[in-house]
């Protein structure tokens, strides 16, 4: 099964990614971690997207996107996963990892992108501080049985 989680920056999908690959033991690529299985892009992106359309019906993949670019690459019958978090989360977090410190730049862009998900088909939906993330994991793994 392919299971596509998506949203944007610091929402908590690699969170969900991570308890959810405890449970069901599979394979996870985040963002353009395709471009490993080839030599350039284009070929890259190719076998990314035979390996995923075989594994609705084979091995467990888990995809983490945050570039809207990426949605398309989910092929029919994999579990589409929508995260969000309210803005002052997101601002939160990113200011985490930036030590502390969220320059204005930043800020500006993270409130741009804000929501640019929210309108995405999606199966399931995290809200991030809201949703019981075991709870979550538990509904996608009795998908899978």
């Amino acid at each position: 099964m392919v299971i596509g989680i998506f949203g944007e920056s610091c929402t908590g999908k690699s969170t969900l990614a991570d308890k959810l690959k405890e449970i069901i033991n599979a394979q996870v690529y985040t963002g353009k971690d395709y471009l490993r299985l080839e030599k350039n892009e284009a070929a890259a992106m190719g076998a990314f997207r035979t390996k995923l359309l075989e594994a609705v019906s084979g091995e467990n993949i888990i995809y983490v996107i945050s570039e809207k670019e990426h949605l398309p690459l989910l092929p029919h019958g994999s579990v589409r996963v929508l995260v969000t978090a309210d803005l002052e989360i997101i601002k939160a977090r990113f200011a985490g990892r930036m030590h502390g410190n969220l320059p204005a730049p930043v800020a500006d862009m993270l409130e741009r992108k804000h929501g640019c998900f929210d309108m995405e088909p999606h199966d399931i939906h995290v809200i991030s501080g809201y949703t019981n993330v075991e709870d979550v994991c538990g509904r996608i793994a009795s998908m899978i049985i």
